[in-house]
């Protein structure tokens, strides 16, 4: 069995931002860079999920994700931010942690299984305390790397 999306280890690492905005368009320029996709409309697509309501699930996790046309499997980024920052998520709490997913436009359940794992992922405590603790974007990646191959065993 494959993984659910691919993570490549340039899409992971640490950044610094003080707004929402200003998180989804280092998302979308890290999804643009790592896997050649058109920036803007990597955000235009962010910003439309956002807009149907705050994709920040609680415990400082963010999970910006979209459908984009061109894409042939779904692809992942995650950014560590170097302080949390508001993001209307449902808890209330600033997030520090984002797990953006993009998948094909017409990836319905492959989107919807990829984002239930991510979730799952991200609830495990000890995962987010490692994430949290993770000395730098390598140390990331190994993490996030062990559990999807895992997963997909």
């Amino acid at each position: 069995m494959t993984a659910l999306f691919t993570l490549l280890p340039d899409a992971v690492c640490t950044v610094s931002a003080d707004r929402k905005s200003a998180i989804l368009d280092q998302l979308a320029q890290r999804f643009a860079g790592v896997y050649g996709l058109d920036p803007v409309l990597v955000l235009e697509r962010i910003e439309e999920r956002e807009k149907l309501g705050s994709t920040g699930f609680g415990r400082g996790v963010a999970i910006p994700h979209a459908r984009l046309p061109g894409l042939n499997r779904p692809v992942a980024a995650f950014l560590r931010l170097d302080h949390a920052v508001a993001f209307d998520a449902a808890d209330g709490l600033p997030v520090d942690l984002v797990f953006g997913l993009l998948s094909p436009e017409q990836a319905g359940a492959a989107h919807l299984h990829a984002l239930a794992a991510i979730s799952r992922m991200m609830r495990d405590e000890r995962m987010h305390v490692a994430l949290s603790e993770a000395p730098g974007a390598e140390a990331l990646y190994a993490l996030l790397a062990n559990v999807i191959d895992r997963d997909a065993a």
